[in-house]
């Protein structure tokens, strides 16, 4: 059986030999892709899901703020930005008093070339792009208290601006459930000081904290609670199929278009198995998301319910910006072990951004041996952070299948975390 695997932007070829206890090559059931995903737009604009039409609610605004996701994330935004500001435009806001604000998290800054190929070079040219710098104090406006007690510092732009629109996609997200929505704000504009609350160790490691989950998800409900301090008017969110076409438009109200999109890709993208796996070979969905060690942790996580205790994963991610950020390799660098790295981290020894990436990793690794092959590494690299470097795909499953003998439960995941992976019975 020849499957490519997304990895990267060519994909990478794999044979794979069918042995007795193969479950086959697993992927998101997905919807047919829009015929006219531009007339989709517009009429969501027009038509919204229980908000007004986006010109009636833009009409009298002084200034206008629309969040769009940065270049980790890809969301069409070419597609979206274009009716979305002439619209805003019409409504008589000046065009001096718009600003794209680039919800970068705690990610890096655009560079201008990720800028142009964000939005176009046109409207480049023509609106102002400002990244979120969420280490930046004075750029932060404290909108209210998370659960009465945890100051909500928001990016001032947004706070400031008479008119609020967010725009994303809506895939699965290891802690929100579902991204899109409420996340372009938390943690998507949100100040470094926010976020060690949002990504402190209790919250990483609380169990309703997983993909897929909204009821009784406390990311979830967090982010509810700042968007609700903060304000929003508008949504426009979108989902992609595994070639990042367009397969629904959920524009308006920024609760009920958002769930409206959440609900309607559970039910393609989730897949329940009757027992866990011996091992799994998946992906980080390829660029722009495989694009560091920092980000691979979604795929390492979305395979980790479908494996056995004990057993393994092997992900191929192509990481071709290395580990990521300077904290991650500070973090990583001070892993002695898996075990001991999350007591440290529970004790609250010390706080670093991008700590939580590694938190998921290792609360992984604790309980199965995670392979990584990748282009990004060299092995030493990897054995140094408690991974297990693979030279060639094929050759590790032939090793999984020595590990576990002939009759191995095991699966391929193309698509790695655009797939969301339970199982009926525990490990």
């Amino acid at each position: 059986m020849h499957v490519t695997l997304k990895y990267g932007t060519e994909g990478l070829p794999l044979e794979i030999q069918e042995t007795p206890g193969f479950i086959g090559v697993l992927a998101p059931a997905e919807p047919e892709p829009l015929a006219d995903p531009v007339a989709a737009v517009a009429r969501g604009l027009a038509a919204p899901l229980g908000a007004a039409p986006l010109a009636e609610i833009a009409r009298g605004r002084t200034s206008a703020c629309v969040v769009i996701s940065d270049s980790t994330r890809p969301v069409p935004n070419t597609l979206l930005l274009p009716p979305i500001l002439r619209t805003i435009d019409a409504s008589g806001v000046p065009r001096e008093r718009i600003c794209i604000l680039v919800a970068t998290g705690i990610h890096r800054p655009s560079t201008a070339e990720e800028v142009v190929k964000l939005v176009g070079p046109e409207l480049a040219r023509a609106y102002r792009v400002v990244d979120h710098l969420s280490k930046v104090p004075e750029d932060m406006v404290e909108v209210g208290r998370i659960r009465g007690e945890v100051p909500a510092l928001v990016n001032r732009h947004y706070v400031d601006a008479g008119l609020k629109i967010l725009t994303g996609f809506i895939e699965p997200h290891l802690w929100a459930g579902y991204s899109g929505g409420r996340k372009s704000i938390l943690p998507g504009i949100s100040s470094i000081d926010t976020l060690q609350f949002m990504h402190g160790p209790e919250m990483v490691a609380h169990p309703n904290t997983v993909y897929g989950k909204l009821d009784g998800n406390p990311f979830h409900e967090a982010g509810l609670e700042v968007m609700a301090l903060a304000g929003a008017d508008f949504v426009v969110n979108v989902t992609l199929d595994t070639r990042k076409r367009v397969t629904g438009v959920f524009s308006g109200d920024p609760v009920r278009a958002h769930r409206q999109g959440c609900d309607f890709l559970g039910k393609h993208c989730v897949r329940e198995l009757d027992t866990p796996l011996d091992f799994i070979v998946t992906t980080n969905a390829g660029a722009p998301l495989d694009c560091n060690l920092y980000q691979t942790v979604k795929g390492i996580t979305g395979a980790a319910p479908a494996v056995k205790i004990g057993g393994d994963i092997l992900i191929a991610s192509r990481c071709i910006e290395g580990v990521g950020s300077p904290e991650y390799r500070e973090i990583l660098d001070r892993v002695d072990s898996p075990e001991a790295f999350l007591n440290r981290l529970m004790a609250k020894e010390f706080f670093i951004p991008d700590q939580w990436c590694a938190q998921e990793t290792y609360q992984v690794i604790r309980d199965r041996r995670v392979w990584i092959y990748s282009e990004g590494f060299g092995a030493e690299d990897l054995e140094r952070y408690h991974f297990r470097p693979v030279g060639d795909v094929g050759a590790g499953i032939h090793a999984l299948l020595a590990r576990h003998g002939p009759g191995a439960r095991w699966a391929v995941v193309p698509d790695g975390p655009m797939l969301i992976l339970k199982t009926r019975a525990a490990a």
